[in-house]
């Protein structure tokens, strides 16, 4: 699963990178995490960037812990459920991004998390659905979910998943309306090990409320305690 990435970037150079405006104001994230309002571009209004909840709203989630079900989708079966399949053709969206963590598991309470980045370190984007909700008073929520994929050759050394990080040509078919069933299947693969980098970061990462810059810092392998490992 994938519950962590980061947006690091400002409002302009998200706006220069997707051309879309910013409909809100967007703070950097580097520790964006599910249940949190986060900027999204859908293909039903591509000149725009949106605020949605990743996976669900704080308010849904007091009883109920986010799971894959809402927070990733998996490519290579999402066409197998009815509503996931709807939600491909019809409510398509990109998760602005410039990386994203993993945890590598090195002992039962031992896991050691990893920043992955492009090479060229640059604004990319997630494949992603999204959905429109009300709750009970009436009030209108939306929510998205990362789509995900098997891991290319590099990230498969931490973990076995990762997002569906889609090249600029990519995108376009993804916002475009007309795409068919084919076309958006055939971008949600594994994106290249050797366009890929990574490193380890900070267990600070493991707390949602911690929002610093520092947490993209290479880091010096620890576990969750803060323990340094030599198992990397």
């Amino acid at each position: 699963m994938i519950e962590r990435y980061s947006l690091t970037a400002s409002a302009e150079q998200i706006k220069e990178r997707f051309l879309a405006e910013a409909l809100a104001a967007i703070d950097p994230r580097y520790n964006a995490a599910p249940t949190q309002l986060l900027p999204v571009i859908t293909h039903a209004a591509p000149q725009g960037i949106s605020t949605f909840y990743w996976g669900t709203s704080p308010e849904w989630a007091k009883n109920k812990t986010p799971g894959e079900k809402i927070i990733n989708l998996r490519a290579e079966t999402i066409t197998e459920k009815p509503a996931q399949k709807k939600a491909m053709m019809k409510t398509r969206c990109l998760i602005p991004a410039d990386s994203f963590y993993a945890w590598k598991k090195v002992g039962k309470k031992t896991a050691i998390p990893y920043r992955f980045t492009t090479l060229d370190q640059e604004l990319f984007a997630f494949a992603g659905v999204w959905e429109e909700f009300e709750d009970t008073d009436g009030h209108e929520f939306h929510t998205f979910s990362m789509i995900t994929t098997t891991a290319n050759e590099m990230v498969a050394t931490v973990q076995d998943r990762m997002p569906a990080l889609l090249t600029v040509a990519a995108e376009k078919i993804w916002l475009n309306p007309e795409s068919t069933e084919e076309e958006l299947l055939a971008v949600l693969v594994p994106y290249p090990a050797d366009k890929t980098n990574y490193y380890p970061v900070s267990p600070r990462i493991n707390d949602i409320n911690t929002n610093v810059p520092s947490l993209i810092l290479p880091t010096p392998p620890s576990d969750q305690f803060g323990n340094l490992t030599l198992f990397d």
